[in-house]
């Protein structure tokens, strides 16, 4: 980076140097810095949406979370002043928590930080995106943001990303109080944005996907039904014990009514959270490797939606559905 950024103000046709720091102001990070940020992220990147704030990990609370619309979880430590090298371990640190973060535990602490779930938050923030097709939390990104940059940081992130691709970046802001009162906040950044976007693009990685049942013989889908339907994973658990049995009661179920029984049956709070719910579920039976899923479960995608609908059991498997799922207590 190099250059040290500096303001001057044009005072009566003359200009006047404005050298004056957040510190000076009185101005903090988690009162002032963190909510400037999180009002605007476009500040500190492009394509960003804040999805928490104060988030407590193995490690400790990070300042704030952010989603990009690769699906993407970005760890976004917050300092006053310049950055130090130990902020960059500190942040690895924290993104080294969340990369084993289940989908489930980020829709929860995007729920306890705007009171929306997941997948509001990312179908308001990139209309144009496909929730479905996301992988949620693929990889994590690791953004430093502060009012000065130590050299042997800049440094360190220029080698991470040079030579081993790692999607790393720091952003220098310099704040601005002009003798009117008005407070300016400018940036640059280490790694420029292209190459930022382009690291981003190149990382993104698609679970394939699929709408073509399977083939199993009864033996070999039963096996892999009891598998997958035994699991713990929460996403699993909502097809056990909501898709299959109220489609066995209730024959053809629109979206809607799922979510409505989503809340009955006690798998979501209210009806917000049993959307996300939902589109969990759609996404593990559109996954191609969960064929044994769809040869069970039929949908449509009616008036050209890209979401799935109209769910059914196949009336050839619905013996084995119960018998399944009376095996398995549900």
């Amino acid at each position: 980076m190099g250059t040290e950024i500096q303001t001057w103000q044009i005072v009566d046709g003359k200009l006047q140097q404005v050298d004056n720091s957040l510190i000076d102001a009185g101005r903090t990070e988690a009162n002032d810095l963190e909510a400037w940020i999180a009002s605007n992220p476009s500040i500190i990147g492009q394509d960003l949406v804040v999805i928490g704030r104060q988030v407590q990990t193995f490690s400790g609370p990070l300042d704030l979370l952010a989603i990009d619309r690769a699906g993407n979880l970005v760890v976004v430590e917050l300092k006053r002043d310049k950055l130090p090298r130990e902020a960059l371990a500190q942040a690895i640190d924290y993104a080294s928590d969340l990369s084993s973060w289940s989908v489930e535990r980020v829709s929860e602490a995007c729920m306890k930080y705007s009171g929306k779930s997941l997948e509001e938050c990312i179908s308001e923030g990139f209309p144009e995106e496909n929730i479905e097709n996301l992988n949620i939390n693929a990889s994590q990104r690791v953004l430093l943001v502060g009012f000065g940059i130590e050299s042997s940081l800049e440094r360190m992130i220029n080698w991470l990303s040079d030579t081993y691709d790692v999607d790393v970046n720091a952003v220098v802001l310099h704040y601005v109080k002009t003798s009117s009162g008005d407070e300016l906040l400018t940036r640059t950044a280490v790694i420029s944005e292209e190459v930022a976007e382009q690291r981003t693009k190149r990382g993104k990685f698609k679970i394939p996907m699929s709408d073509e049942p399977g083939s199993y013989e009864n033996e070999e889908l039963r096996e892999l039904l009891t598998r997958y339907l035994s699991q713990e994973m929460v996403s699993a658990k909502r097809i056990r014990n909501v898709l299959l049995p109220a489609c066995l009661e209730q024959g053809v179920l629109q979206r809607e009514q799922l979510k409505e029984d989503f809340v009955k049956r006690g798998e979501a709070e209210d009806i917000a959270l049993a959307g996300y719910g939902m589109s969990l579920v759609s996404s593990q039976l559109g996954m191609e490797k969960n064929d044994f899923l769809r040869q069970v479960v039929g949908y449509s995608y009616p008036n050209n939606s890209w979401e799935k609908d109209n769910y059914f059991i196949r009336d050839e498997h619905k013996d084995l559905i119960q018998e399944l799922l009376d095996e398995l207590g549900s």
